[in-house]
């Protein structure tokens, strides 16, 4: 694991523990990930990210709204994967990011418990999986 990402888990980690972000944590995350950072954070700020949950397994993946005037809204793992094209040509293709603005805002928005909540049965959670 890189030094970055070490840095970051250990900022997540102290939001999620008092449920808020300091000014010293956002400088870190924004030096971390530049400008996919303050994308994420208006994206968190106009309660763009859904946290879908299945019951009765517990299982979950992230919605979250993108910023265009389309308003897409792109399925991801907020520590893994993200449905979106700047994730597979930016993060995948030429690594230039360590995740892109959607992984970004699902992490910050579970952190700061600020997720829209959606319960869905197991076998519709499958079936919005079976589309990625």
């Amino acid at each position: 694991m890189s030094a970055s990402i070490l840095v970051a888990e250990a900022v997540w980690k102290d939001i999620e523990s008092t449920r808020s972000v300091s000014n010293d944590q956002l400088s870190i995350l924004l030096f971390l990930f530049g400008k996919n950072f303050e994308r994420a954070t208006r994206i968190v700020d106009q309660r763009g990210v859904k946290r879908i949950s299945g019951e009765p397994s517990g299982r979950l993946i992230f919605q979250v709204v993108g910023e265009s005037r389309r308003k897409e809204e792109y399925f991801c793992f907020a520590e893994c994967y993200c449905a979106c094209y700047s994730f597979f040509y930016d993060i995948v293709n030429r690594g230039e990011q360590l995740c892109c603005k959607h992984q970004l805002a699902a992490r910050l928005a579970a952190s700061l418990g600020t997720c829209i909540e959606v319960k869905v049965s197991d076998e519709k959670l499958a079936l919005l999986l079976s589309k990625l």
